[in-house]
């Protein structure tokens, strides 16, 4: 049978990277046994639905390469792949199940059962309640009916007593739970709505599911799942199971939350989002200026290993190398400063012209139509200096503008009266050069240095300073070749005049 896994997020809110991991763990296990991945919205709970959220889905996804083979925007012979659109589909099998005993109706009221869970905050509606409950197990099958006939009714899953569910995982290994243990969980809702539980059993078995890769958090729901498919007949090809580790804070303690992103300084979400109806908001990886093959590796780490000391896989190799065998058991640790390596890593692997692609979307307004070809050349020279993309910017600010400030300290130490000879002495060296190229100001400058028996200190340090205003960065002579000679000789005497200024 060919391998088919989904990505099944609810719309609900937007897309935490939690979820955007199991969409890729899914993808890659998918995608090595050259199976598909279903794109599949579980948008049942119409009462949290976010306008929107849908589609961020989607857009996240397509950032990172996560490439879907089936779902509402993709196609396919198994759809629709909105649960909302699939409603009427789902009261047959609750209704299947009523006949054949293992559901039953139930006319309580939220009221009545919350009365119930103030006396007992353990109360569970399950295999020791239900009998004096308000159902069709403790109605007589007239009074049942009067009532199903009124509407006003949930049907419930009738867990067997004194049994023990086991669950396969292919993460966990057999896990075993108690019947005792199970709540008899709503399937179908008074509205007509089937809940996540009968939707997701149904829609697994009716789009042939060969596997469910989610979150640790479903784990619990499990038993329950085993015996829908059980009570409906679908055993035999129940999917396998695989549950992911939970992301964690930095640190270890508690699961990775937006609160903990925005007091320590990065966001939990794959792509920045402003809700559209609550003053809530916030930034996103992309937005941030991580590439997106980046932070697939990132993620892909995140709860998985492959066994070797290998920490750069683009896409493909991850195809190739993951393995559910090889997901951890325990809570993976999140690291932003990781995740920053990895991106930095990328980008050294980049040549200068994507690079340069790369940075335009983050370029100021000035900037915003710089021609790319002129912008390679200091791509290649800032490129190892990027750790993301907008630091790009900020570094490269003095090939557009002529400094506006000069680092003070190193003005005070190298504008000294013998050296301010040297240094205009120097201008009209630079002026005669003919061919103004990196190399050509490199052999002018140290032959100037060197025929004069000056300390390079003294005559680089402050050439770097009227240039770029700073001390530090890549080769002042590349930096000259990108400025050209006028704009280097214009940038010398306006530091001669500020220097003169800084100085008293």
């Amino acid at each position: 049978m060919k391998v088919r896994t989904r990505y099944a997020p609810s719309p609900t809110g937007f897309q935490h990277i939690g979820g955007i991991r199991t969409a890729l763990y899914a993808y890659l296990f998918a995608k090595q046994n050259n199976g598909d991945l279903i794109l599949r919205i579980e948008d049942t709970d119409r009462t949290r639905f976010v306008e929107g959220a849908e589609e961020y889905i989607t857009e996240s996804l397509d950032w990172l390469n996560i490439q879907c083979d089936e779902g509402s925007l993709y196609g396919g012979e198994f759809g629709p792949y909105r649960q909302s659109e699939r409603k009427d589909l789902y009261r047959q099998y609750a209704e299947f199940m009523i006949e054949n005993g293992t559901a039953y109706y139930a006319f309580d009221t939220s009221e009545e059962l919350d009365v119930i869970r103030e006396k007992d905050p353990n109360f569970k509606y399950g295999v020791n309640s239900r009998i004096g409950l308000n159902n069709s197990l403790s109605l007589s099958a007239e009074d049942t009916k009067a009532k199903v006939e009124a509407g006003d009714y949930v049907i419930r899953i009738k867990v067997p007593a004194g049994e023990t569910v086991v669950v396969k995982d292919q993460v966990r290994g057999v896990v075993e739970f108690a019947s005792e243990e199970i709540d008899d969980k709503i399937l179908l809702k008074s509205d007509g709505m089937p809940t996540y539980h009968l939707a997701n059993v149904v829609d697994d078995h009716l789009m042939q599911i060969t596997h469910v890769i989610r979150g640790e958090e479903w784990l619990p729901s499990t038993p329950l799942h085993v015996l829908l498919y059980r009570s409906l007949g679908w055993e035999n090809t129940m999917p396998q199971f695989a549950h992911l580790p939970l992301l964690m804070n930095p640190g270890g303690k508690g699961k990775l939350s937006k609160r903990s992103g925005d007091r320590l300084g990065f966001p939990v979400f794959p792509l920045a989002w402003q809700h559209p109806t609550e003053d809530k908001n916030s930034n996103g990886y992309r937005e941030m200026g991580f590439l997106p093959q980046a932070f697939v590796n990132f993620l892909a780490f995140l709860g998985w290993n492959p066994g070797t000391e290998q920490e750069i896989f683009d896409m493909q190799a991850l195809i190739n190398a993951f393995s559910i065998e090889n997901v951890s058991k325990s809570g993976a640790q999140f690291d932003f400063d990781k995740a920053k390596w990895f991106n930095q890593q990328y980008i050294l692997q980049m040549n200068a012209k994507d690079f340069a692609k790369a940075v335009m979307p983050f370029a100021p307004e000035a900037q915003k139509d710089f021609p790319i070809e002129k912008l390679v050349p200091i791509a290649e020279m800032l490129k190892e200096r990027t750790v993301l993309l907008p630091d790009f910017w900020e570094q490269a600010t003095y090939f557009f503008n002529q400094p506006e400030e000069y680092d003070q300290k190193t003005v005070k130490k190298k504008w000294k009266d013998d050296n301010k000879d040297r240094l205009r002495a120097l201008k009209t060296e630079i002026e005669a050069i003919e061919t103004f190229d990196s190399a050509s100001v490199e052999n002018c400058i140290k032959s100037y240095i060197e025929d004069n028996s000056y300390s390079f200190g003294d005559i680089l340090l402050p050439v770097r300073l009227m240039l770029t205003g700073v001390k530090g960065g890549p080769s002042v002579f590349d930096i000259a070749e990108v400025l050209g000679k006028q704009e280097c000789l214009n940038r010398m005497d306006l530091a001669f005049e500020r220097f003169e200024q800084m100085i008293g």
